[in-house]
């Protein structure tokens, strides 16, 4: 009898400690604005933020913000306004370069090669897909946003970015 119940707290014990090592992660595929699937992402919790990696079509070279936006919602016919503002649960400004900034949805602008792909590796440190504040799973969910132009970093509510040119749920 004790060997079994040494060997169920054993497992037990495994069980809680695979748990603990299992990140958390999400994936979510971009469409455009035409509905068309044109890449996907995958977010990993660390300890130290979330960690996004995308690999997306956006068919120009250069310089893209990149976004996590308030809602869950991708409606190619609205340009994506169905994904909402910026992800921004701390009440921040928009920016990096502004006092009391930034959201929690801003990213740094990411970089489309000459073949029109971007290939981004991000580290959130605002956000996280386990409960809580800043969580990716909120109510209304969460959605990842790429423009066709550059965040310059400053202006509100959203960083001057040009339209909405892809746009990916987020889900578990």
């Amino acid at each position: 009898m004790k060997s079994v119940v040494f060997g169920l707290a054993c497992a037990a014990a495994f069980a809680t400690i695979a748990s603990a090592e299992s990140p958390v992660t999400a994936k979510a595929t971009f469409i455009d604005i035409e509905g068309k699937e044109i890449g996907s992402a995958t977010l990993t919790d660390t300890p130290h933020g979330v960690l996004i990696s995308a690999t997306v079509q956006v068919g120009s070279a250069g310089e893209h913000a990149f976004h996590i936006h308030e809602k869950g919602v991708c409606n190619p016919a609205d340009g994506f306004k169905s994904a909402g503002g910026h992800f921004n649960p701390f009440a921040k400004k928009h920016g990096f370069e502004v006092e009391g900034g930034p959201h929690a949805g801003d990213m740094p602008n990411q970089v489309a090669g000459a073949d029109g792909i971007l290939r981004a590796n991000v580290i959130n440190t605002m956000v996280t897909l386990k409960k809580g504040q800043g969580t990716l799973f909120g109510p209304d969910g969460t959605s990842l946003v790429i423009h066709d132009g550059p965040d310059d970093y400053e202006s509100q509510p959203s960083g001057a970015a040009g339209a909405r040119i892809a746009c990916a749920v987020i889900k578990r």
